[in-house]
């Protein structure tokens, strides 16, 4: 995970090393994302509702708009489909294309936790190659790349030294293990999946602080069995799986991601630390 070249990337091919290179100014480009969150005052800042019913906020919009400059001055070939700018990605995804979330968790930020994200991931072919979650107000950042391995950072005056990360083993049978579980959206398909596997220590979290806790080997699994958006999961995906985990669908299939669910909608997946668990 080098320095940033100028090493040509089509949105129609990939050069794997020129995407290596790539690494270092993405994770730039979130830190400053993130401290572009951080920097909005939460106790008067404006809260508007989309079409779904989510919030977003001033700081989904800082967030985005560094998002988009960076990008079009790191990989201007590649498009770009943010949570943000949906009318702007028109048509069928392209075969490599970025997946962004400027804000992940906006209702734990909203609320006032420090549990809320920014999510990049590259996406080449329907699976997820590259991805970094910044934790701004937890002083993190997680990245990988598939194939390449996965790192922490910490966040601070400037990037930490990267420190390698990776997946743990499930724990033996009678042993106790950990399920990262939705702080504010729990379902009772997710619970039941728990329920049906004895042992489990529930820990809650926000947003995709839970991928990286599976990444870094602090929790075994993060299931969620109910809807949710290819945005929140993309950068999550590539990050587990670059640390050695592996993501399915309920049913034990792949995570596939570039519109061919609608609405860009995940119905389900369930990250796993230890493939074999699976």
């Amino acid at each position: 995970m080098g320095p940033p070249t100028n090493s040509p990337v089509s949105p129609q091919s990939i050069d794997r090393s020129a995407i290596a290179r790539l690494v270092a100014p993405l994770t730039e480009l979130v830190a400053r994302a993130g401290s572009a969150i951080m920097a909005v005052e939460r106790t008067c800042m404006r809260v508007d509702g989309k079409t779904d019913g989510s919030p977003v906020t001033e700081a989904d919009l800082a967030s985005d708009r560094i998002i988009a400059d960076g990008l079009k001055q790191f990989a201007p070939e590649i498009p770009a489909l943010s949570e943000e700018r949906l009318a702007e990605f028109c048509g069928n995804c392209p075969k490599l294309f970025f997946l962004i979330d400027p804000l992940d968790g906006t209702k734990e930020f909203v609320a006032g936790r420090d549990e809320f994200t920014v999510n990049l991931a590259l996406v080449e072919n329907g699976t997820p190659l590259l991805g970094i979650v910044g934790a701004p107000a937890l002083g993190l950042i997680w990245r990988g790349l598939v194939g390449h391995g996965a790192e922490r950072l910490a966040i601070g005056a400037r990037l930490g030294e990267p420190q390698p990360i990776r997946t743990r083993p499930f724990p033996k049978a009678g042993q106790p293990w950990i399920a990262a579980v939705s702080r504010s959206h729990g379902d009772t398909a997710t619970e039941a999946f728990i329920d049906a596997r004895p042992g489990a220590v529930r820990e809650k979290l926000g947003s995709a602080v839970k991928f990286a806790r599976v990444a870094e080997g602090a929790v075994d699994i993060y299931p969620r069995l109910a809807p949710t958006s290819e945005w929140d999961v993309a950068a999550g995906h590539a990050l587990v799986t670059a640390a050695g985990g592996t993501i399915t669908n309920p049913a034990g299939g792949e995570v596939r991601f570039g519109g061919g669910n609608k609405d860009f909608i995940v119905p389900g997946f369930i990250a796993w630390g230890d493939p074999g668990a699976s």
